[in-house]
C-alpha cells in the first residue's frame, strides 16, 4: 500500500502540497484554476494514481464548497444539465479505457480552447448588438456544455473550466456561480467514484497519498472562501477566463 510514497521526492511533495491547496481554493473561489492541479498531479504521478488521487481530493474540496455556498445553488440549471452530463460521463469512461495519456490531454485542451473561444465570441456579438450575453438556446447549451463537462471530468477531472464557461455565459453572479458549481461537482464527483474504483484509478497507495494532502485542501478552501466574498464580479469573470485559457494551453502544448 505504501509502495508509491517512497518514490516521491521532497520537492515533488512540495508541489503536490501546492496542488492540494489549489484544489481547495478552486472549490470555494476560482473553479477554472484547478487545471493547474491537474497538470501537477499528471506530471508527478503515474496516470492511474494521478486521476484517482486527485478525484478524492476534489471530493474533500466539494464538502467545503457545498458547506460554504449551499444556499446559492441554481437547482433548475443543475437538473437541466443532468441528462447530458450522464451521457458525457459514459462516453468519457469508454474513451479513458481506449485512449493513451497524450490523446486525453490534447483532446481536453482542444475542447477548452473551443469553449473559451465560443464564449468570447458570443460576448463580442452581444456587445455589438447591445444585448446581454447568454449561453444561447437553453436546451442546446445544456446539451453541449453538459456533455462536454461530463466527458472532460471523467477522463481528466477537467470539467471545472467547461462549466465555468457555461456559468459565465449564463451571467451568474459570483455567489450563484460558486453555489451551483459546488453542488454540481459534488454530485458528479461522487458519481464518478465507483467508475474510478472499477477502472483501478483509486487504490490503497493513492488513498494514503490523499490522507497526507488533505490539510492543503482545507487550507485552500478556507482561503478561497475569504477571497470570494471580497472579489468584484468583473475581476472574477476575467480571472476565470485567464486561468481556463492557460490550463488549456498547457494541456495542448506539454
Amino acid at each position: 500500500m505504501t509502495s508509491l510514497l517512497p518514490e516521491i521526492a521532497p520537492w515533488a511533495w512540495a508541489l503536490l502540497g501546492v496542488a492540494a491547496v489549489i484544489v481547495g481554493f478552486s472549490k470555494t473561489a476560482l473553479p477554472g484554476i484547478n487545471t493547474i492541479s491537474i497538470a501537477i498531479f499528471a506530471a508527478l504521478l503515474p496516470a492511474k494514481h494521478s486521476t484517482g488521487a486527485l478525484l478524492v481530493l476534489l471530493i474533500v474540496g466539494d464538502i467545503f464548497a457545498v458547506w460554504s455556498y449551499r444556499k446559492h445553488a441554481n437547482w433548475a440549471t443543475i437538473l437541466r444539465l443532468a441528462p447530458a452530463v450522464v451521457a458525457g460521463l459514459a462516453l468519457g469512461a469508454v474513451f479513458l479505457a481506449v485512449a493513451d495519456d497524450g490523446w486525453v490531454r490534447r483532446v481536453i485542451g482542444a475542447i477548452l480552447i473551443i469553449v473559451v473561444a465560443f464564449t468570447l465570441w458570443r460576448r463580442w456579438l452581444s456587445q455589438r448588438s447591445g444585448a446581454v450575453a447568454t449561453a444561447g438556446n437553453p436546451l442546446a447549451a445544456s446539451i453541449g456544455y453538459g456533455s462536454l463537462a461530463g466527458f472532460t471530468t471523467m477522463v481528466a477531472n477537467a470539467g471545472g473550466p467547461v462549466m465555468s464557461m457555461y456559468f459565465l455565459a449564463a451571467r451568474f453572479p459570483v455567489q450563484a456561480f460558486l453555489g451551483t458549481a459546488a453542488w454540481f461537482f459534488a454530485i458528479i464527483n461522487l458519481t464518478k467514484l465507483p467508475f474510478s474504483i472499477g477502472l483501478g484509478l483509486i487504490d490503497g497507495s493513492s488513498l494514503l497519498l490523499d490522507l497526507c494532502l488533505v490539510p492543503g485542501v482545507v487550507i485552500g478552501a478556507f482561503f478561497g472562501r475569504w477571497i470570494a466574498v471580497r472579489v468584484k464580479q468583473q475581476v472574477f469573470e476575467g480571472a476565470v477566463l485567464v486561468v481556463t485559457v492557460l490550463g488549456a494551453l498547457y494541456l495542448l502544448l506539454f
